[in-house]
């Protein structure tokens, strides 16, 4: 739907919006592609960007959080963006009462996968404060509360029942095994091919 053009040319007067990181969105390329997502082949990411330019006449906006709004209120039809951010314009959306549906959809190939980590400066200072507050946070109820809010899925296996139902059923919030299976992560790259991934991304933002 995005990285073909001639689907991508049908969103076009309506609104496309990218995530403005080339970390995040290269690696998604390459595994339209077939290629390894966290190839260190230069060419690699020179092919990924010849496909990201022959839709980049149709996407309206690089950007990596104020799509929220702009897809709640009907400004863009189209977004590469977070799956929890997506939902939460979802719920403002139905909050108010738009004529139109939205909802996020993991491609059936496979995407990228990222968490959220909590730790601890080696040099901390108050190291049995920050145990106390990751405790916290990992208190089934209070990480339950959090996914409830923000629609990210948690990896606390007892906070799933506190859940909300609509939001602990949906499996494109928590997706099935096989699901799961498809999804990749984005390792870390050489300082060669970050700085690569930042010529080609302002390549493609100026519209080169």
């Amino acid at each position: 739907m995005l990285f073909d053009p001639e689907n991508a040319k049908k969103f076009q007067s309506c609104g496309i919006s990218i995530l403005d990181e080339a970390a995040q969105v290269f690696p998604a390329v390459l595994h339209y592609l077939g290629r390894d997502p966290n190839s260190s082949k230069p060419q690699d990411y020179r092919d990924a960007l010849d496909v990201l330019k022959k839709i980049r006449p149709y996407v309206r906006q690089f950007s990596s959080s104020g799509y929220i709004d702009e897809l709640a209120v009907g400004d863009l039809c189209m977004v590469y963006g977070f799956s929890g951010d997506v939902y939460i314009s979802k719920v403002r959306a139905e909050e108010t009462k738009r004529s139109y549906a939205i909802d996020y959809f993991i491609p059936k190939g496979g995407a990228p996968v990222w968490f959220d980590v909590m730790a601890i400066p080696k040099d901390a200072k108050n190291v049995k404060e920050a145990h106390a507050f990751i405790n916290y946070i990992e208190t089934p109820e209070v990480h339950a509360g959090i996914t409830n809010a923000v629609y990210f899925p948690n990896a606390n296996k007892a906070a799933r029942e506190f859940v909300d139902p609509k939001v602990a059923d949906n499996p494109m919030i928590y997706p099935p095994s096989d699901v799961a299976k498809t999804l990749f992560l984005i390792q870390p790259q050489s300082m060669e091919i970050q700085r690569l991934q930042t010529r080609l991304w302002a390549e493609l933002k100026s519209g080169r």
